[in-house]
């Protein structure tokens, strides 16, 4: 069928539908991938986004169960250059159209992916539509304007769990039924939920954590009634400075536990402790994004998803030491606290889709816990 992806400043791109035949709105962004679309497309950090994929085939490799990072796809659309029909993979089971159609996700396919990446990157990230059942351009541009701005947008609490939950799965295996050999569970972590993706929770399993998930707005009264060994502050949509509730938890925590935030965990530890965070142009979203890390002057290739960032002037030297930057565009990458047990990446160090090269991050929380356990 005919489909139509319209921005806000008027573009329009013409293509053909896929998914459900229907219309959903969303900041457009595009995420540079080779591949991986499952593990984006289940990213509750997508939620109220349309996705680009740079890469040009999309659905060759089908869809199943195993790699999903949630229990359902959160991305409000995806823009693909051509979306294969056809998937050819023993671990597949479904075909990305069907899938996505079975949750009323609007695919858009045979459109120039090249120009469109373009236009964001000289413009910026902007509201989009793509619409099945509306052919008058004028009437989605309008669309696209009326709908949601991400400034200001708290999508934590809409995607985050309703309530409490322990989690003990470990990574899996590429075998099915196969897994790796968790460690002997030794440190009790409660883990915020503001859209935290299964990889996460497993890496925590696999160095050693008893992990009890909780909602978004769990007061560290609750939570340190759990007595945890550690506390983690996942990723999640959305802009970090209307999710303040967070940030006051987290002041409340400052050195009664360790605490190890990534990606919305990490701008939520920033505004915690006195920082400013701002909306970047068009984003950071991929899997090959390199990271410097400034104590080892190591550099690593990352998995990134995000669209706002800390500003490192806004925070106090004398209680800060910024650890890693983007050398891209030289954004802060990652912080730790001087005295107390509290550190946090942008990045995704459990990848998913991605490299691991900052997988000892979880190795280092667990340090951190074990350090503050004998003090």
């Amino acid at each position: 069928m005919d489909a139509i992806l319209a921005l806000e400043d008027g573009r329009i791109f013409h293509g053909r539908g896929y998914g459900a035949a229907g219309e959903r709105f969303g900041e457009v962004v595009f995420n540079t991938s080779l591949s991986g679309y499952q593990e984006i497309l289940t990213d509750p950090s997508y939620a109220g986004q349309i996705v680009i994929l740079t890469y040009p085939h999309i659905g060759n490799y089908g869809t199943n169960p195993l790699d999903c990072e949630a229990a359902r796809p959160y991305a409000e659309g995806l823009v693909v250059r051509e979306l294969s029909e056809v998937a050819s993979n023993w671990r597949s089971e479904e075909e990305v159209s069907d899938y996505l159609g079975g949750y009323a996700i609007p695919v858009i396919s045979h459109i120039d992916t090249r120009a469109l990446v373009l236009h964001l990157r000289k413009h910026g990230a902007m509201r989009g539509v793509i619409s099945m059942i509306d052919p008058d351009e004028k009437s989605l541009v309008a669309k696209a304007k009326a709908s949601p701005s991400m400034v200001g947008l708290d999508l934590a609490s809409r995607v985050t769990t309703i309530s409490r939950y322990q989690w003990t799965e470990p990574s899996h295996h590429i075998l099915k039924g196969g897994s790796n050999q968790p460690a002997a569970r030794r440190f009790h972590v409660v883990a915020y939920d503001y859209g935290i993706k299964q990889n996460i929770l497993r890496r925590l399993v696999d160095v050693g954590c008893h992990v009890t998930v909780v909602p978004a707005t769990t007061t560290a009264a609750e939570v340190m009634k759990l007595k945890p060994d550690g506390v983690f502050l996942s990723n999640g949509p959305g802009d970090p400075e209307p999710v303040e509730y967070a940030a006051q938890t987290v002041r409340e925590m400052l050195g009664r536990v360790p605490v190890f935030g990534i990606c919305l965990g990490h701008q939520i530890i920033g505004l915690a402790l006195g920082g400013k965070t701002y909306k970047l142009k068009f984003g950071h979203h991929g899997g090959n994004h390199p990271v410097m890390n400034l104590e080892t002057q190591k550099v690593e290739i990352t998995a990134q998803n995000h669209g706002f960032a800390v500003d490192p002037d806004s925070l106090k030297a004398s209680e800060v030491i910024l650890t890693h930057k983007n050398l891209n565009d030289d954004t802060l990458e990652g912080l730790r606290h001087r005295s107390l047990p509290l550190f946090s990446v942008q990045y995704h160090p459990e990848a998913s889709p991605g490299p691991h090269d900052s997988a000892y991050l979880f190795g280092r929380f667990v340090k951190m816990m074990e350090e503050f356990k004998k003090q």
